[in-house]
């Protein structure tokens, strides 16, 4: 059964439809775009279509360009349902004049309640690219895509393809189609129709498809870029070195560097020419990742190759080199360009002064600010902003101010990096209060503060101490949809934990986790401190096991804050525990561990244990510090071992290490607990010609126990050197003085 389309009809709208695909699904597409309009525009004003009225090229061509436009040929057909019909035939007709085709087709677009159909348009179309009418084919386009409200873009494109044979056939008007989408910026759209040309056989020039891979590449949609140009090789498009450059360039972007040479060695293995362009973007590509031999490699291969260097070459190198701390390197490119008769221009030097400012080299800086401009090269927000970054970063805002103040004199406005560097500025100084006044400035010219704005913001209110306001600010963020990172969210808690808000920081911890922010190692370790110092180990150990069931592997320093926690609070069973748990992820404890470990068993009357940690911790290689020896001490002199405190205090001396005010006052206490004074009078000497200032702990263990003896005289004396240092303002405020020593 044929086609109701393509029939004998007196409404047959194409000549020769024998030249038409055998497509159903077009079928029905031209009968939707044929009809819909009876639905949408119900202006019609007579139902009677003559189909009778005959008229022959001439006669319709007459009409048209005479405007005689209330001839009873055109009243009798305008005026009825199947209008749109007929206005397609009539552009038939004159496709042999596209000028007249054009002319009717804007002469029935403007009549009252009439809208052309996607048919009517797909013709006229075809007529107009066959008379190199482009500009008003590509009007014609961008019309039709933008009008279209119910049709997807593949079934339009069918529609214009349908109707190719209109006139001498040719497929340009394709090619144009596929470009207007990308200048329209429906990018997957025209990956669509370019899927659809593909099979057909029709494909878009490679210019065309150039558009399209570097509007890919500019939108950053992940793999589209390389997906699209595995399409275009996969069609059989050359592509041309312009095409290479737009993939090198995404490789670079996208940090894959090892595609990108891949790419490069493709392209000449294809016979093609690298040219300025493709060297440029490698060097900067491989500079700004650090690879600065290979960027200088691909430098050397350029001028090897008869390609020269030019401007952007150099401010590449010299911008890694800058970035990567190569100062002296970068310098010696500076000199080369200048030797090759290049001058450098504002990026050159905008990207020394900012390599200066971050070593805190201010001088050079300047030096080259006043050198740019001598030059006549005037400084841009970029030059500005990395001076007034740094002068803020150091403290020195008035000349900071001074750079402001000429920026808004030369014309150049603040962007919303300088101001956040300003606020940087005001919030590290304290100055919290004109920070405030300058984010309402930023706010009346327009800019709008960003994540890092209010970070800075947020550090400000959180060095202040002022919780409150930076919890506002965090408010605020989440009002205007702006995510706090890893790193605000630890800060915030940080300060919560520091103030002992170990409720509200958990709060934080809860609120991290509904965002989708995975708690790190160090926010866990903080609350876990937090606990500790809010007499709550349970929960301590309750933060470990969840660390543990969310495969958060604790550090080091995680289990320092919880072995010492643990043992300050007395569970030295669970410390042990924990202690030994450490070798079942191969982690090994530091010498803080192993002190906070024995100092706890030491006060908690485990002493054997202690001792064996201790020789465990010598046997590892790990050298005792200072408080593990007074520790071990000072445990030992509690259980009455003179002999061993003292032979560890000389084993202390032994390893380089001197005794400090803990080691002299528990040694002090222990010989004075055994009635042995004139020794521990003897080490308060000992200790005060070593340039240890004594405080009231050790004087006080000597002169209660002489009181108690009945030394007064020696007690007295003892006292009056306290009043002498500045220990005691006089000898009755020891009276009133609580006596009561505890050295744990």
């Amino acid at each position: 059964m044929s086609s109701p389309f393509i029939s004998n009809t007196p409404f047959s709208l194409i000549s020769g439809t024998h030249l038409l695909p055998p497509l159903p699904s077009y079928t029905c597409i031209f009968w939707v775009t044929s009809f819909l309009f009876l639905f949408r525009n119900p202006f019609v004003t007579r139902a009677n279509f003559d189909c009778n009225v005959q008229f022959d090229k001439d006669s319709i061509e007459k009409i048209v360009r005479e405007d005689m436009w209330d001839d009873v040929i055109i009243r009798n057909n305008f005026d009825s349902a199947l209008a749109p019909i007929w206005v397609s035939k009539v552009l038939i007709e004159l496709k042999g004049n596209p000028r007249l085709a054009l002319k009717f087709f804007e002469w029935a677009k403007m009549q009252i309640g009439f809208h052309h159909t996607t048919e009517s348009y797909c013709i006229i179309i075809h007529i107009l690219f066959y008379g190199k009418m482009y500009s008003i084919v590509h009007k014609m386009l961008k019309e039709l895509i933008l009008s279209n409200r119910i049709l997807p873009i593949s079934d339009l494109f069918n529609v214009l393809w349908s109707k190719r044979n209109v006139c001498v056939p040719g497929f340009g008007a394709f090619d144009a189609f596929f470009s207007v989408l990308i200048e329209l910026g429906m990018l997957d759209e025209a990956n669509e129709v370019f899927l659809i040309m593909s099979r057909y056989r029709v494909l878009p020039k490679a210019r065309s498809c150039n558009g399209l891979l570097h509007r890919l590449s500019k939108s950053g949609i992940g793999d589209a870029p390389r997906k699209f140009f595995n399409d275009m090789l996969a069609a059989g498009i050359v592509p041309s070195v312009f095409t290479y450059n737009i993939m090198i360039d995404d490789s670079c972007k996208e940090g894959n560097l090892r595609m990108a040479m891949s790419l490069f060695i493709q392209m000449k293995n294809k016979g093609l020419t690298p040219d300025i362009v493709t060297y440029n973007t490698l060097i900067d590509g491989h500079g700004k990742a650090g690879l600065l031999d290979e960027a200088i490699s691909i430098y050397e291969e350029m001028k090897r190759v008869g390609c020269d260097p030019d401007v952007i070459t150099y401010n590449a190198l010299i911008n890694g080199l800058c970035k990567y701390e190569q100062l002296p390197s970068a310098f010696k490119f500076l000199h080369e360009m200048k030797e090759n008769g290049l001058k450098p221009n504002v990026i050159t030097y905008s990207t020394f002064i900012d390599s200066f400012c971050k070593e805190g080299m201010m001088f050079e800086a300047m030096k080259f600010f006043v050198d740019m401009r001598r030059v006549g090269l005037a400084p841009n927000e970029f030059t500005y902003t990395s001076l007034i970054d740094a002068y803020c970063k150091r403290g020195n805002l008035a000349e900071a101010s001074k750079l402001v103040k000429e920026m808004s004199e030369v014309g150049i406005d603040l962007n919303i990096v300088t101001y956040t560097a300003l606020l940087d500025g005001l919030c590290g100084e304290g100055w919290m209060k004109e920070a405030e006044e300058l984010f309402i400035a930023m706010l009346k010219a327009g800019i709008k503060p960003n994540e890092q704005t209010y970070t800075t913001f947020m550090h400000g209110y959180i060095k202040a101490k002022n919780m409150e306001k930076a919890g506002d600010i965090l408010e605020e963020m989440k009002r205007k949809h702006i995510k706090p990172d890893m790193l605000l969210y630890g800060t915030l808690i940080w300060r919560l934990c520091r103030e002992g808000k170990l409720k509200e920081a958990k709060l934080l911890m809860s609120e991290m986790r509904e965002s989708g922010l995975i708690i790190n190692c160090v926010i866990y370790t903080m609350c876990m401190d937090a606990c500790f110092r809010a007499g709550e180990p349970m929960e301590a150990l309750n933060l470990i096991q969840e660390m543990r069931d969310m495969g958060i592997v604790p550090t080091v320093v995680t289990y320092s804050v919880l072995i010492d926690g643990l043992c300050k609070s007395g569970l030295l069973q669970e410390a042990l525990y924990q202690f030994n748990k450490m070798a079942d992820i191969d982690l090994h404890p530091n010498v803080f561990i192993y002190t906070a470990l024995i100092d706890g068993l030491c006060k908690g009357n485990c002493i054997e244990i202690a001792e064996m940690i201790f020789n465990e911790m010598q046997g590892k290689g790990l050298a005792p510090d200072a408080p593990v020896f007074t520790a071990l001490i000072n445990g030992h002199l509690k259980h009455g071992n003179i002999e061993e405190a003292f032979r560890l205090s000389n084993k202390l001396l032994d390893h380089g290490l001197e005794l400090d005010l803990h080691a002299y006052t528990s040694l002090i206490w222990g010989l004075s607990r055994c009635g042995q004074l004139q020794e521990a009078r003897a080490l308060l000497d000992e200790m005060i010609g070593k340039g240890i200032r004594p405080d009231k702990v050790v004087y006080g263990i000597l002169v209660r126990k002489f009181y108690v003896l009945g030394k007064l005289d020696e007690a007295v004396e003892l006292q009056h050197e306290m009043v002498e240092r500045g220990l005691l303002t006089g000898l009755d405020e020891y009276a009133s003085h609580d006596r009561q020593i505890n050295l744990d």
